[in-house]
């Protein structure tokens, strides 16, 4: 008996279109994904068109975020290993050429005393997609006052401390070109800024902080 449902020989699609209905749909998904998945997720915008229409900030911003999430469990891996801790407890200044101490206070890996109130001033120079971090140490409820302002663009920064097995964050932001105000050590320890650049070019961080700390460190 004759099936009034199946469909007749000549309405099926032929051999050549099929193959041109899959070279179309390819086409396509390789049209969505450059113009529309690559931008909006990765910030990758071969075409130009994602940036038009907002998609390559979106996937910038996702992409950042990623790296920074990364950034920060590295660094909290690094803070909580005793061996990476001890290996970067000398000298920052005697580290690294590009940091330089410019007032008294300033004059090797002694320190200055437990609750006496210093002043350091600290300019470290970023290249696009560096990071830093420069910390002070400090006894619970020590107080530092600072300011520092980026030179030449704009930074991520995360205002943190950690010690004894103890971490916290005291303020974050991004985009930031300068900033200043006081916070209390809330254990002993390690207190202070991670920076990073985020601009297409150098950029100079300058920070001057004056408050009760005996060392200033940095990481990279």
């Amino acid at each position: 008996m004759y099936n009034a449902n199946k469909p007749k020989p000549e309405d099926l699609p032929s051999s050549a279109q099929l193959v041109r209905s899959t070279i179309i749909a390819a086409v396509a998904i390789v049209v969505i994904l450059v113009t529309v998945v690559m931008p909006a997720e990765y910030g990758i915008d071969p075409t130009r068109i994602g940036r038009v229409i907002g998609l390559t900030e979106m996937g910038e911003i996702k992409t950042q975020l990623h790296e920074e999430a990364e950034e920060d469990r590295r660094r909290e891996l690094q803070n909580q290993s005793p061996a990476t801790t001890d290996d970067k407890s000398s000298s920052w200044f005697d580290r690294l050429p590009s940091l330089f101490i410019s007032t008294a206070h300033a004059h090797g890996s002694g320190g200055h005393g437990p609750g006496t109130a210093v002043q350091e001033h600290v300019v470290v120079k970023l290249e696009p997609g560096q990071g830093v971090e420069i910390k002070l140490v400090m006894e619970k409820g020590a107080v530092a006052d600072f300011t520092w302002f980026a030179e030449g663009g704009k930074v991520n920064f995360d205002l943190h401390g950690d010690g004894g097995g103890q971490t916290i964050s005291y303020e974050k932001g991004r985009g930031v070109e300068a900033q200043d105000g006081q916070f209390i050590a809330a254990f002993a320890g390690n207190h202070g800024w991670f920076w990073r650049n985020r601009d297409s070019q150098t950029v100079t961080i300058t920070l001057i902080v004056k408050g009760e700390f005996s060392e200033v460190k940095r990481f990279d």
